[in-house]
């Protein structure tokens, strides 16, 4: 049960508090962002609002897996995020997903090492441990081009 705990917690470290590697988090960078900043493009780079709602969909598509070990996500679709127009709709937004982010923590802490240890839905998807470890892998890079892109929408002002 360790390991799913410890899993659980480096998922809430990138998503809430940030990590005594990085020091930083998905809430922390976005504290601050406007819906308009959020939305804003920046050279030929992703938006934030893209990026976060690519993040969040891996997310929401392991969450899917653990209530009804159905996976029906698709790489095609994870940048397809909704029409983002007012400071109402972003805050909607990211309650959203902090809510299923922490559901999601709560399913993997609970995970046993044995479940981990299991395939994730097809065994083409590797196990449950690869795909925890990799979404929050995932998190991590993509955070980094947040910040990058925050930093040059601020720095622009």
């Amino acid at each position: 049960m360790i390991v799913a705990q410890q899993l659980a917690n480096h998922f809430r470290a990138v998503y809430f508090s940030g990590s005594a590697w990085t020091n930083s988090s998905l809430k922390g960078i976005l504290k601050d962002i406007s819906w308009e900043e959020a939305n804003q493009k920046v050279q030929d780079l992703n938006t934030i609002l893209a990026l976060v709602y690519h993040i969040h969909y891996y997310v929401r598509a392991q969450l899917k897996v653990f209530k009804e070990g159905i996976l029906d996500a698709r790489d095609m679709y994870s940048f397809d995020h909704p029409a983002i127009d007012s400071q109402e709709d972003w805050e909607l937004f990211l309650t959203e997903i902090w809510k299923e982010g922490e559901a999601y923590a709560a399913y993997v802490e609970v995970l046993t090492n044995q479940q981990l240890q299991e395939d994730f839905v097809e065994s083409q998807y590797g196990s449950y441990y690869r795909n925890i470890q990799g979404l929050i892998e995932h998190t991590n890079y993509h955070l980094g081009q947040i910040a990058i892109i925050k930093k040059l929408i601020k720095n622009s002002l």
